[in-house]
């Protein structure tokens, strides 16, 4: 498992895992908690969301690891439920100087899409904060 190159509370509390972040591409995956599922007993949106936000806020750090980015704008299609583990693959479509275009999708265990997303970021550079101190993580979302 590879390292966020940042310290994301909600991201840990959710069990995301980055297997890939290299050259525009990032690869994680994730099994939603039961108190991630929504009354259909399948991953909840918004759970599904924030993965897809992750992965291609991870696929535009990818080859600018020095700076972080914020979400500016996210637009997510669902196809079908998310079941099981999840596997989102992010990739970074085009970039400026200060904005990264990126899509990620989420994939169900036997490879079926189950959400599309589309998602545009700033890049901001890199600040420590207090809750960084020495060690030089790099702010992500």
């Amino acid at each position: 498992m590879l390292s966020f190159g940042a310290e994301i509370p909600f991201v840990n509390h959710l069990g995301f895992t980055l297997h890939h972040m290299k050259d525009g591409a990032s690869e994680m995956r994730y099994e939603a908690a039961p108190e991630h599922m929504n009354s259909f007993a399948v991953t909840h949106g918004g759970a599904t969301m924030a993965l897809l936000d992750v992965v291609m806020a991870t696929a535009a750090r990818s080859d600018t690891p020095e700076f972080g980015v914020v979400t500016i704008e996210m637009k997510t299609s669902f196809m079908q439920p998310a079941r099981g583990p999840l596997v989102a693959k992010g990739r970074l479509i085009h970039r400026t100087r200060s904005m990264a275009f990126t899509e990620g999708t989420v994939y169900d265990a036997e490879g079926r899409v189950c959400s599309h997303a589309t998602g545009t970021f700033k890049y901001v550079p890199r600040a420590r904060s207090e809750h960084e101190g020495s060690s030089g993580a790099l702010p992500t979302d």
